[in-house]
């Protein structure tokens, strides 16, 4: 038999699915300190394949988190990706309800 919680956990209620994977958060954590980031960048630092990443920066795109811009300069193709404020405000709650979390623990 387990005992009982003297206390609820908190902190569940700002944490986003969405942000749950790894690789989405760094994405994330990234851009909320830089003004924009090329794919090509992003890829490097995080040390993703193209597929993989691009399936995660759509993801975030679709929930309205990212922005991207593509362009060509000589004659490439570059896709800047922005956090929104949207995804913004998604990273600062889903932080404070980790730190908060995390701030339970006995370790």
């Amino acid at each position: 038999m387990r005992p009982q919680p003297e206390q609820q956990l908190t902190g569940w209620a700002g944490l986003d699915r969405l942000l749950e994977h790894r690789v989405r958060l760094a994405v994330c954590v990234l851009l909320s300190r830089y003004d924009r980031m090329s794919f090509r960048r992003l890829k490097d630092l995080l040390d993703e394949t193209d597929g993989s990443l691009g399936a995660h920066l759509r993801k975030l795109e679709e929930a309205d988190y990212l922005s991207v811009k593509k362009e060509f300069v000589e004659r490439k193709p570059i896709s800047w990706y922005r956090l929104t404020r949207k995804g913004r405000s998604a990273l600062k709650s889903h932080a404070r309800g980790l730190n908060d979390l995390l701030g339970q623990a006995d370790a």
